[in-house]
């Protein structure tokens, strides 16, 4: 292997290096998606050490690390949490002595631990206090798997900001979703699939990716609903513009973001800044987010007044820290500001949990389904609150592969595996716990992130970056003790490279993975609906990817090229040729499932194409189907279009017709209809 070979060159010092990284998770070389073996490099492995709080620069920094390493692994020092299996022995090390645990329920048991035993089995799922030789621990306890979803179940999947009503000011809120809820209930869903609701930054409303949020455990605040909260309140100054803004078919995020908070501040002042809901909510669930209004509000002190200080890190040392004097003397200096972007977080919970009961209440055995992004951008308020659990100073990407063979930067950071561990994954929980709050279930984007990342220094290359490992099996079990506690299903998105061994450990514990129409095929073609896996979702296609009419018709390879995206004039024409042996080669699939009949239709006439995909996906083994509403409607662009940014109308197209009136359409219903009737009962 090339790594090996320039193993055998390197000094001492890099040699610890090499067996410091691999001690901490840090992969010291990759296998690239064309079969070659690549060496990281001495700079990228320091960085990376650096970044989890085992610095490697220097040989003393190198043996007080591995010396840590070897004191967490000796197992005389418990973490703050341990995850175990519930009614599984649980191994403590070398611990001994008198125990006793207290369950979440309040039951106590005590006993004796001799040298080399281990702690009983804990039955009941859940997290339990332990006290042994000094020390108290959390022992996270978790059950055999996830919450499954009753086999046969569908749903939809909508892109949130893209839903319509009257009065949303151009873009698409919790008030649509409650309304578009029903609707789907009424043709027989039983769960929608949302896009990403995580908190953005209100002071720059340029950044509007849903994937690239300041948060993951506070909300998107300009999909909140602030009906009924005060009796008569109106906001005239903002119609002419409120109506603009909702005729356009592409969202004007800066400004139907400046329109809704100016209305929002407006309710605020309406209301002298309090209302008895708000303050209740304030000092029980309200309370996680105050770190996130308090950074609201510094982010828009710095960055409104120095563009150049956008990220937090760039202000004044003494505001760097959530819990400096400095910052909680800001608190009280601006409290009526803070006390708005709390009010605004408010609204949007309140308007999450409607949305979920308007689900439910219309008979959806799931509701809604949460996305949770995979990282978080490193200038927002994530990271600045949770710094101890936060690579910072690392982006997160993917290695070079056949697609993107410089790799990808995607300019988020994540949390620290060895943070994590050190903090009693308390982000971890929150996280996970923010995502179900008001929900049926949550996706996990790029689940691989659970056992490993590709991080990247800030400034370096896509290429120059080094595999991440994370504590796997106690990732999974936490994930699937929240599940349990909430009653809530988990979908993982396992499209790309997974991790060898890692589609199993998914299965396991029920984390059902995406199987998508387009990338189901084996050695002789498309896969027929039976070989879809069971614990899986199945889907015609995804947010990334082109609708089925977009792909039928060849419209994404269209805009692919007038981008430039499908290379010189040999790479568009083998394009061309190849999606048209696809379409040759999925329509007969869908003759052999039933799916279709006759002849396959021109690339052109793509209704055919869409009712016989939807029959198709229905018939699937997979426990779960989600459509997306695109395929439904029969539209042939894709919300977003990877690789690009301005170029491309990404995250902004709105659905024509009301959220509640999306399924009126006769040839829409009768889709529905015929995924209803396909999926096993």
């Amino acid at each position: 292997m090339v790594q090996g070979s320039q193993r055998r060159g390197c000094s001492v010092i890099d040699e610890d290096l090499h067996r410091l990284a691999d001690r901490a998770g840090v992969s010291t070389w990759y296998r690239d998606a064309f079969g070659h073996d690549n060496a990281v490099s001495p700079d990228t492995l320091r960085a990376v050490l650096r970044a989890i709080g085992l610095p490697g620069d220097s040989p003393g920094q190198i043996a007080d690390s591995l010396a840590i390493l070897q004191a967490r692994e000796d197992g005389r020092h418990l973490p703050p949490l341990m995850t175990a299996d519930a009614g599984q022995p649980i191994s403590l090390g070398q611990q001994e002595g008198a125990w006793e645990l207290t369950l979440e329920n309040g039951t106590r048991r005590s006993g004796t631990l001799n040298p080399g035993e281990s702690l009983p089995p804990i039955e009941e799922p859940g997290y339990h206090s332990l006290e042994i030789a000094g020390q108290r621990i959390t022992i996270a306890n978790a059950p055999a798997e996830c919450k499954r979803p009753r086999h046969g179940s569908w749903g939809v999947a909508a892109q949130l900001y893209a839903l319509r009503r009257e009065g949303d000011g151009g873009i698409g809120d919790f008030a649509a979703l409650a309304r578009f809820a029903p609707a789907a209930a009424r043709q027989g869903a039983h769960a929608i699939g949302i896009s990403p609701v995580h908190a953005q930054f209100s002071a720059d409303p340029d950044r509007f990716s849903p994937y690239s949020p300041s948060s993951r455990i506070a909300l998107n605040v300009l999909h909140g609903d602030d009906a009924g909260l005060l009796d008569g309140f109106s906001f005239p100054e903002g119609e002419a513009e409120r109506q603009h803004l909702e005729s356009l078919s592409l969202i004007d995020w800066p400004a139907a973001t400046r329109l809704r908070l100016r209305r929002y501040r407006a309710l605020f002042d309406a209301l002298g800044g309090t209302h008895p809901d708000f303050t209740a909510w304030r000092a029980g669930p309200g309370k996680m987010v105050e770190d996130h209004a308090r950074f609201e509000a510094l982010h828009g002190h710095f960055f409104g007044t120095d563009p150049s200080r956008w990220n937090w890190r760039s202000w004044p040392e003494e505001y760097r820290h959530p819990a400096s004097l400095t910052v909680q003397r800001f608190a009280v200096e601006h409290a009526k500001e803070v006390d708005f972007h709390a009010f605004l977080q408010f609204l949007a919970e309140r308007g999450l949990a409607h949305a979920q009961h308007a689900a439910r209440e219309s008979g959806m055995e799931i509701g809604l389904i949460t996305d949770l992004a995979v990282g978080t951008d490193g200038g927002g308020s994530h990271c600045w609150s949770r710094q101890k659990e936060t690579l910072i100073g690392l982006s997160v990407g993917a290695p070079p592969d056949l697609l993107s063979p410089q790799g990808q930067d995607w300019g988020l950071t994540a949390f620290s595996p060895v943070g994590l561990m050190e903090q009693g994954f308390s982000a971890f929980i929150e996280m996970l716990r923010a995502a179900l709050r008001h929900a049926g279930g949550v996706r996990i984007d790029h689940v691989m992130g659970i056992a490993r990342l590709w991080v990247l220094p800030e400034g370096a290359r896509a290429t120059e970056g080094a595999y991440l490992r994370f504590p796997l099996q106690d990732m999974l079990r936490l994930i699937a003790l929240e599940s349990h506690a909430h009653q809530a299903l988990v979908l993982g998105e396992d499209l790309g490279t997974v991790p060898e061994g890692f589609s199993d450990a998914l299965q396991a514990r029920a984390v059902h993975g995406l199987r998508v129409l387009y990338f189901e095929r084996g050695e002789h073609g498309f896969k027929p609906p039976e070989y879809y896996s069971r614990t899986a979702v199945a889907m015609t296609s995804t947010h990334d990817l082109a609708p089925v009419a977009g792909w039928w018709s060849g419209h994404d390879l269209e805009t692919r090229k007038s981008l430039g995206l499908l290379g010189d004039d040999t790479a568009i024409w083998l394009s061309y040729e190849e999606r048209e042996r696809d379409r040759q080669a999925l329509w007969g699939a869908m003759q052999a499932s039933g799916a279709a009949q006759g002849d396959a239709p021109e690339a052109h006439n793509t209704s055919p194409a869409v009712d016989a995909a939807i029959r198709h996906i229905g018939r699937t083994n997979s426990t779960l189907v989600l459509l997306p509403i695109e395929d439904a409607l029969g539209l042939r662009e894709q919300p977003n279009l990877p690789g690009t940014y301005r170029e491309h109308p990404n995250w902004r197209r709105r659905f024509n017709g009301a959220a509640e009136a999306l399924f009126d359409s006769p040839d829409v219903s009768h889709r529905l209809q015929e995924l209803e009737k396909s999926r096993p009962s």
